[in-house]
């Protein structure tokens, strides 16, 4: 649990980061909104900075469902490598994709990541490797798959100002790398 726990430690301190920089109004600075060329650093800190205490608390209580589960089968490094990774892609995907569809707010939390993670426990462990390996599904069905299940479980998160593109993108990510056993070190 040590990875999980190291993630929501730093959660916490960018959280006293922003309450300390909203003091002087530069809370936004933890904020990806485009053009992401303005502030690139927001690409990482979004991961980890978060709107309010409650959607703090909510991705932390995922994140330690999920978290220990599958940081059981890899390295602190990857771990920390594969929450980046996923969640700076499922907010950079939000903020372009949402600007093509109208407005596109700034992106903060870890939720993109948590559902990667979500993801990852899905499609990586035996049973479902099983079930995969029997089903005999050509590349392109298993990507198929994997889009429907990633809308669903955003579906089932759905609620006004809720970044749905980043949970799909999170989501479709991990059950790509679960399927690969991206994380494994055996």
């Amino acid at each position: 649990m040590r990875a999980t726990l190291e993630t929501l430690a730093i959660v916490c301190l960018v959280g006293v980061a922003q309450l300390a920089l909203g003091v002087v109004g530069l809370a936004w600075a933890f904020a990806l909104a485009p053009p992401i060329s303005v502030a690139p650093w927001t690409v990482v800190t979004s991961v980890y900075a978060h709107g309010s205490i409650e959607h703090l608390l909510g991705n932390a209580i995922a994140l330690l469902i999920v978290g220990p589960l599958v940081e059981r089968h890899t390295t602190r490094a990857r771990f920390h490598a594969f929450v980046i990774t996923t969640g700076a892609l499922a907010g950079i995907t939000q903020v372009t994709l949402g600007g093509l569809l109208g407005s596109a707010p700034a992106v903060l939390g870890l939720s993109g990541a948590v559902f990667a993670l979500g993801g990852y426990l899905l499609a990586g462990n035996v049973a479902s490797a099983t079930l995969f390996d029997r089903l005999r599904l050509s590349p392109r069905a298993q990507i198929a798959l994997f889009g429907a299940i990633a809308v669903v479980l955003t579906l089932l998160t759905a609620a006004p100002g809720v970044a749905l593109i980043a949970h799909a993108v999170g989501a479709f990510c991990g059950l790509l790398a679960g399927r690969i056993r991206l994380l494994d070190t055996r």
